[in-house]
C-alpha cells in the first residue's frame, strides 16, 4: 500500500511537497477506509480538489514519471519537467519518493536527478520500522558505486553476483540501480536481495495510473466468460440503456484499419516490449483508444488474437460499437477494471474520475468500489472538480485533500483535516463558498465599444 509521497522541483512543485496516507487518529467515522499494518493505519481513499491549472494533474503525472523512470530511465521529456518558477531550478536537483508497504514491510525508494542533463544524483532504498527507526538497504551517490547494507548476510555466491552488478554499474548517471537489479537477474526463493524485486514489483504492477486523455492504456481486464458475467451486471446497475457486451474476434488488419498507424505501431510495440519481458511468452491484455477497445491475447508464437466489444441496447434489434456509445459510457469502461480487478494491494491514480460521468453516476462508482472492495488492501488516490461526493458520509476529512497555487505560483498540498470541521459540516457548501481555498479566483473584465 501507498504510505506517502515526497517531491521536489517537479512541473509546478517547487519545494518537498507530501501526501500521505497515513489515517489521524482523531476521526472515527468510516473506519473501515482504514487498513492496519503492524501499529500504522493507512487510508483507503484519497480525493484532491482544486482549480484548473493548480497541479491536480501534475501529482498524478509524478506516478507515471516515476514508473516510467524506473522502467527505461528518465525519459528525453523529462528535460523540461524541473520546476520553471525560479531560473536557478533547471541546474537544481530535483527528488522523489514514495513510502510503500509489501506485506507487512515498509519502504521507503526514492532518487534524485537533474532532469535538464537527465542525469541522476542520488538513489536509496530504506527499511522502515514500527519504532521510528530505518535501515538503509542501498544507496548510490552520483555515479559512485552503489553501496549494499553491510549487515546483510549474503551467500558466497549472492555476494560475488552482487559485486560484479555494482562495479559494472559505477559511473552510470543515466539508469536506476533498482532497475539494473531487475533486467534478467534471477532471484533465489530465500535471496536476502529479494527486497529489490518485491520494491520494482510493486511500483511497475501495483500502481496503475489512469488518465482520460491517455491514447493507450494498459488494462487487467480478462475477457473470459466469468468476468464478461461480471461486467453484464455491473453495467445494468449504471443505468447507461446497455443490455449486455459481447466480445467479437477481428484480424490484424482490421485492428490496424481501426486506428490512427502511430497508435497502431505503439501498440504493436507495446505487445513487442510485454512478450520480451514476460518469462513465458502467453499473456493478455486490453487496449484502450480514445474510440476503440481492444483484447489482445499472444500465446506463444501465434499470431495475436484480438477481440474488440459489442454492445446490445435495451429494445435495439442491432448491436453498436465501442466508437457509437457517448464519452460517458466509454469513460466507465476506462474504469470497469477498477471494479473487476481481484488482485490484492492494488493502488489505482485516477486524474479527473469524474470526467464525462454524471454526478450521481460518480458517487455509484465509488459506493461500489468502496463494497466491491472493503475486505482488501485496494487503494484509490483520484482528481476530481466534483463537489457533490466533498461528503463526510463518504470520505474521512483526512481522505479529502486540496491543491493551489500560492503567492509564488507554485502548487501547495494540504489536508481538509487541518480545518478540524464538525461532523455535520456541509463540506462541499463551505469548499464552494472558498473556505478552503483551492477555487479558481476570477478578475472582472469590462468590455468596451471603441469608440
Amino acid at each position: 500500500m501507498l504510505v506517502k509521497v515526497s517531491i521536489e522541483n517537479f512541473k509546478s512543485f517547487d519545494n518537498i511537497t507530501e501526501l500521505t496516507m497515513i489515517s489521524s487518529n482523531k476521526i472515527r467515522v468510516n473506519a473501515n477506509h482504514r487498513i492496519k499494518i503492524e501499529n500504522t493505519q493507512l487510508l483507503k481513499y484519497g480525493v484532491i480538489y482544486g482549480a484548473n491549472a493548480a497541479g491536480k494533474t501534475n501529482l498524478i503525472e509524478f506516478f507515471h514519471f516515476f514508473k516510467k523512470c524506473i522502467r527505461k530511465g528518465i525519459p528525453i521529456e523529462g528535460i523540461g519537467m524541473f520546476c520553471k518558477n525560479r531560473e536557478e531550478n533547471k541546474e537544481r536537483e530535483s527528488s522523489f519518493e514514495v513510502q510503500i508497504t509489501i506485506g507487512n514491510k515498509f519502504y521507503a525508494y526514492g532518487f534524485s536527478a537533474i532532469l535538464s542533463k537527465r542525469k541522476i544524483t542520488a538513489e536509496w532504498l530504506y527499511q522502515l520500522y514500527k519504532n521510528g527507526s530505518a535501515r538503509c538497504l542501498f544507496e548510490r551517490d552520483g555515479n559512485k558505486r552503489p553501496v549494499l547494507d553491510p549487515e546483510i548476510a549474503l551467500t558466497k555466491e549472492e555476494k560475488n553476483r552482487f559485486e560484479i552488478y555494482a562495479d559494472d554499474f559505477e559511473g552510470n548517471e543515466t539508469s536506476l540501480f533498482l532497475t539494473e537489479m531487475n533486467r534478467g537477474k534471477k532471484y533465489t526463493v530465500h535471496s536476502k536481495l529479494l527486497f529489490f524485486r518485491d520494491v520494482y514489483d510493486w511500483i511497475q504492477n501495483h500502481i496503475i495510473v489512469i488518465t482520460p486523455n491517455t491514447p493507450l492504456i494498459d488494462l487487467e481486464y480478462y475477457y473470459d466468460m466469468d468476468s464478461l458475467k461480471s461486467i453484464n451486471k455491473l453495467i445494468e446497475t449504471f443505468d447507461t440503456g446497455i443490455s449486455k457486451v459481447k466480445i467479437e474476434e477481428i484480424s490484424l488488419d482490421e485492428l490496424s484499419n481501426a486506428m490512427p498507424k502511430v497508435i497502431f505501431d505503439r501498440v504493436m510495440h507495446h505487445v513487442k516490449s510485454r512478450m520480451e519481458e514476460q518469462e513465458n511468452s502467453s499473456f493478455r491484455m486490453t487496449m484502450r483508444s480514445n474510440e476503440n477497445f481492444f483484447n489482445i491475447e499472444v500465446k506463444g508464437d501465434l499470431e495475436p488474437k484480438v477481440t474488440t466489444i459489442r454492445l446490445n441496447h435495451i429494445r435495439s434489434f442491432y448491436d453498436f460499437g465501442f466508437e457509437e456509445e457517448s464519452d460517458g459510457t466509454r469513460r466507465l469502461f476506462d474504469l470497469m477494471d477498477m471494479l473487476l480487478n481481484k488482485r490484492e494491494d492494488v493502488l489505482y491514480v485516477v486524474d479527473e474520475l469524474e470526467r464525462s460521468l454524471h454526478p450521481k453516476l460518480t458517487k455509484h462508482f465509488l459506493q461500489m468500489f468502496m463494497e466491491l472492495h472493503k475486505e482488501k488492501r485496494m487503494q484509490l488516490l483520484f482528481t476530481t472538480h466534483e463537489s457533490s461526493i466533498m461528503d463526510q458520509s463518504i470520505f474521512r476529512r483526512d481522505e479529502i485533500w486540496f491543491i493551489e497555487r500560492n503567492a509564488e505560483n507554485v502548487s501547495v498540498i494540504y489536508s481538509l483535516d487541518r480545518f478540524k470541521e464538525r461532523y455535520d459540516k456541509v463540506l462541499s457548501k463551505a469548499y464552494l463558498e472558498g473556505r478552503y481555498g483551492a477555487i479558481p479566483v476570477f478578475r472582472t473584465f469590462e468590455f468596451r465599444e471603441e469608440e
